[in-house]
């Protein structure tokens, strides 16, 4: 079992040059950056100027990646300051986790194949017609309704984010603590703690435990 992720940018044709390069390149450093960590090829390529797919063989995995590449692009902007970061967001992604079998592997991971691939691929094709950010497809029906109604909430609550909450969930989903982001961001760990708590930051960390653990019971590469 494997999960596959798609994703593509949201429009990405009324993008100035300059963010449409800072988008790109930061997603290829966030691709560098997982696959170091994993053991297995992960694969992730831009295809199609605004288009991704990649592997996350632990499937339980895929949620916190998901949310990581989100809030690298969330807290992207053009504006020059060195005090504020609370911009508007000006680049976002929608994004579909299809979690199944791994039945054609290709050198390529755009040419590999199999039910993951599947789910994933016509899951995102159809989130552009219900205006959707975040979904999630296995063979299991009531952990796909349970999780799109969670995401549902998700795409309502992280809508709300400036860049600057978008940047301390970033750092928080990559596991540093509050005077670690203070320190990154060069502001105090009462803003930290601030933006973390406008964020929503403790639903979304349940909603991350929550995902791991029934992942992890239905779809562990030892089933």
């Amino acid at each position: 079992m494997i999960a596959v992720l798609s994703a593509d940018l949201l429009s990405s044709s009324g993008y100035p040059k300059a963010l449409l390069e800072k988008v790109l390149s930061t997603l290829n450093r966030e691709f560098e950056i997982f696959q170091k960590r994993s053991k297995l090829d992960a694969g992730f390529k831009i295809f199609r100027g605004d288009s991704f797919q990649g592997v996350v063989h632990d499937p339980s995995g895929a949620l916190l990646l998901a949310l990581q590449f989100k809030t690298a692009i969330n807290r992207l902007h053009l504006n020059e300051s060195d005090t504020n970061r609370a911009f508007k967001r000006v680049a976002d992604l929608r994004m579909s986790i299809g979690i199944g079998t791994y039945d054609f592997k290709r050198e390529s991971i755009l040419e590999s194949n199999g039910e993951a691939f599947q789910f994933s691929g016509r899951t995102l094709d159809e989130m552009k017609k219900e205006g959707r950010k975040l979904k999630l497809k296995t063979s299991i029906d009531n952990i796909d309704e349970e999780f799109n109604t969670s995401f549902f909430l998700f795409d309502t609550l992280s809508d709300k984010w400036s860049t600057a909450s978008a940047e301390v969930i970033y750092y928080l989903l990559k596991g540093y603590k509050e005077t670690d982001i203070a320190n990154e961001l060069d502001i105090s760990q009462s803003a930290v703690n601030q933006r973390k708590k406008a964020a929503g930051w403790d639903a979304i960390e349940v909603l991350l435990l929550r995902y791991q653990k029934v992942i992890s019971e239905h779809f562990s590469n030892g089933k």
